[in-house]
């Protein structure tokens, strides 16, 4: 019995030999009792060099669907029409370095950002769970699937978890928050794999918000084919839109808890029942429980964390009324209250088919009329932002997706195209511990094939744990007990290091 009030009977009290077997095959977290006997608990040991934990928390911006690295950080001004495009390239504020024409203001931080331009991996799949994950390898299954029984667990999730070892204690703002809704809770389509704890257990997910607003603005098509105008409030939001706790998570403000004691107590009494939930009812019964779990160690601080309307409004129209700018400000303030992890997740939304910066057709059009200026203004003024307060220095910013896109345009469908490609693709990062003004690595001449330091997502997981003061060597046990690398075979590159 899940007792809400945190008395928990010690381990096999009043347990019968089988139940207390069963107990130990799932176990917190969902590991047996073996597992932790060859634990290898979380390491705070520094690496070699002063970079270690130069960061205190970090800002994940993913751009679902996969940006063009020609229209955007790897222009090829010099190359055919058919690679290049539409777009051309601008110079950057440090010499002999050029973005893509729809980033004007972003070329203008590039000295306080590095850009690396030989991302490389064999998936040219929308592998969500593959870019923010140590997972191996990576196959369809996985897309749709957020609990699939091969999913390792999220970079952010790790975060929380290695800081619940570290720290052993509660934090007013958890360690793991997601922008600015659930994953795939707003398209047709449903959940995606990726931002979850998997075996580390559900208390490690992130604690998603719930955005509450209507799209003013109707975005360019995907296709010539779509027929439904959709007003996606990524290209534009009321300005009384608003994130909150999801109404799992809500609970008076006026409630108070021993948030410590309830943490230990109630959330591993959750893991140790996962045995008992045989329906779907249970199933869903537990599901709400971990939310209310949730809700009852969320403070007041985070709610006003996430309360954009507490910023002066020229503050909330510089990053842009759009949900990715509104989202971008959103984390800011989570970071600034003490928040560790923060994921802004530019998610589908209606309709999923090439959604996003999913772009197979329509390119140009949704490129230059809604894509690149939302990006445009959100990220450089999160990056000034941040540099403004003194807390670029101690905020690591990631700018990623799951791959980039073909080096030859699709030039026989209106507004053209480019398809999926992750041979060679681009990626930002900036601030703790992220050296400023640099490009890592170069493509091709035509942005097809790494031409010099192929980097994988493997190795910007291993960076930014490093960067957070977590040994990317740590190991933790899997769903059978053996112990898993948390970078992966990923490797901390010491060319991103400032």
């Amino acid at each position: 019995m899940i007792d809400l009030f945190g008395n928990c009977k010690p381990l096999g009290a009043h347990l019968g030999r089988r139940e207390f077997l069963k107990i130990g095959s799932t176990g917190t977290l969902g590991l047996g009792l073996s597992d932790w006997m060859n634990f290898r608990e979380v390491q705070a040991q520094p690496l070699s060099t002063d970079h270690f934990g130069r960061a205190k928390s970090c800002i994940l911006l993913y751009l679902y669907g996969a940006h063009p690295q020609h229209e955007t950080f790897d222009p090829k001004p010099e190359a055919p029409v058919e690679v290049q495009g539409e777009l051309g390239a601008i110079p950057t504020n440090v010499p002999g370095v050029f973005f893509g024409e729809g980033l004007p203001r972003t070329a203008q931080v590039m000295d306080r950002i590095t850009v690396i331009r030989s991302m490389t991996h064999p998936y040219p799949l929308h592998c969500f769970a593959y870019a923010v994950t140590a997972m191996p390898t990576y196959n369809t299954s996985f897309e749709f699937a957020p609990r699939h029984s091969q999913a390792w667990p999220f970079v952010g999730s790790v975060v929380d978890y290695c800081q619940d070892k570290i720290t052993n204690s509660t934090q007013p703002i958890p360690a793991n928050i997601g922008l600015p809704w659930k994953s795939g809770s707003r398209c047709d389509r449903g959940a995606l794999g990726g931002p979850y704890a998997a075996f580390l257990g559900n208390k490690h997910d992130p604690l998603w918000t719930d955005f509450v607003g209507k799209g003013t603005r109707v975005v360019p098509k995907l296709s010539e084919g779509q027929t439904k105008q959709v007003y996606d409030p990524w290209g534009g939001c009321e300005e009384s839109g608003k994130f909150q706790l999801s109404p799992a998570c809500e609970i008076p403000k006026s409630v108070t808890l021993n948030r410590l004691n309830l943490r230990r107590e109630l959330l591993n009494q959750f893991d140790h029942a996962r045995s008992e939930l045989g329906s779907s009812k249970a199933i869903q019964t537990y599901s709400n429980q971990q939310q209310l779990a949730y809700s009852l160690l969320t403070s007041n601080k985070l709610r006003d964390a996430i309360d954009i309307h507490q910023e002066p409004d020229v503050v909330r129209e510089r990053y842009g009324m759009t949900l990715f700018g509104q989202s971008a400000l959103a984390a800011r303030r989570v970071v600034e209250a003490g928040g560790k992890f923060v994921s802004v997740i530019w998610d589908a939304f209606d309709i999923f088919a090439g959604c996003v910066w999913d772009t197979h057709s329509n390119h140009y059009p949704r490129l230059k009329n809604y894509l690149l200026p939302t990006l445009d203004q959100a990220l450089p003024t999160l990056i000034c932002d941040l540099d403004e307060r003194g807390l670029l220095d101690e905020t690591l910013v990631l700018c990623i997706s799951e791959h980039g896109r073909t080096p030859k345009v699709k030039t026989n469908l209106p507004g053209g195209g480019r398809d999926h490609w992750s041979r060679v693709y681009s990626i930002m990062a900036a601030g703790g511990g992220i050296a400023k003004g640099r490009i890592v690595g170069e493509s091709d001449s035509q942005g097809g094939e790494v031409k010099a330091t192929p980097i994988s997502p493997k190795d910007i997981l291993a960076t930014a744990y490093y960067l957070l003061g977590i040994n990317p060597d740590t190991l933790i046990p899997d769903r059978s007990g053996r112990p898993l690398r948390i970078a992966g075979d990923g490797h901390v590159r010491p060319e991103l290091l400032g």
